[in-house]
């Protein structure tokens, strides 16, 4: 009798088991979910302010909904390598709240892109940084991780898939060219990535950022390179920091915080196409 009735049960429970969520980010999902309901609600209030004068006195205050605005939108890319060992440890990283750790997009060796952040969110992925006058990077930024410990060449599978969604996001937000640049140009002296290894060439040839033409000018002798640099974007409150991290983007063949003739005549290349 049990059996009949476990039998007749069967179909259902192999239902009910299809239908259930699956897999080892089921939880972070539902937080995901859970923190974007959160917003949600943020934004819908419409309660008027409550204000009073020095005296304690309220002041009269009404909610009136304008009609001209949007989401603010993404202006910037910056990318990174991983610094660890599998895109599994990587995302295991970001699904965990104590790490304060995060980005949009994780593509893995194979070329698999993980959507880990609606674009129009702010994920924690740029820490302390400085691009120009911008000092928050995170507030206007995309950021993509690439699973790379640091110390390899990066897989043709995963800079195809990288190539693709830059160009997704380039046409979706109206990037500009100057805005892809990486983890070592906004924090020069804190961070390496996305190391000598990345291909800022390439990325150049298909639009995302600059890189210099095969033909070098010598700069003139009024030529300065701390206000290149800055006018560039670099943070030059450490200018040999600014120099290691620009010869790692747009030069790639030493890391030294010396400017050799060739690295200057880079310089004034690059300082030319960005301003």
């Amino acid at each position: 009798m049990k059996m009949r009735i476990l039998l007749r049960l069967l179909p259902f429970v192999m239902l009910f088991a299809a239908c259930s969520p699956k897999g080892p980010y089921v939880l972070s999902n539902k937080v995901y979910h859970r923190q974007v309901d959160s917003i949600k609600k943020i934004i819908a209030v419409r309660d008027p302010l409550a204000l009073k004068d020095s005296a304690g006195i309220d002041i009269t205050s009404e909610f009136v909904g304008t009609v001209n605005f949007n989401i603010r939108k993404p202006n910037y890319v910056i990318i990174h390598f991983t610094a660890q060992d599998s895109v599994v440890q990587t995302l295991k990283t970001f699904v965990r709240a104590k790490t304060q750790v995060s980005a949009h997009y994780v593509i893995s060796r194979d070329g698999k892109v993980y959507h880990m952040l609606n674009d129009y969110l702010r994920a924690w992925h740029a820490g302390v940084s400085k691009w120009g006058s911008i000092s928050d990077m995170n507030s206007c930024s995309i950021g993509i991780e690439l699973d790379n410990n640091g110390s390899e060449p990066f897989a043709k599978e995963q800079i195809n898939s990288l190539l693709i969604l830059l160009a997704r996001l380039k046409k979706l937000y109206n990037i500009p060219t100057t805005n892809f640049i990486g983890h070592q140009d906004i924090a020069p002296g804190r961070k390496p990535d996305p190391g000598p290894y990345f291909p800022w060439q390439v990325l150049a040839q298909h639009g995302f950022g600059y890189w210099s033409d095969d033909v070098l000018e010598v700069p003139p002798d009024s030529f300065d390179p701390a206000i290149a640099l800055r006018l560039i974007g670099y943070d030059t409150h450490d200018i040999n920091a600014a120099i290691v991290a620009f010869k790692r983007h747009f030069v790639q063949i030493d890391n030294s915080p010396q400017l050799s003739q060739l690295d200057l005549n880079v310089l004034y290349n690059v300082y030319k196409k960005y301003n």
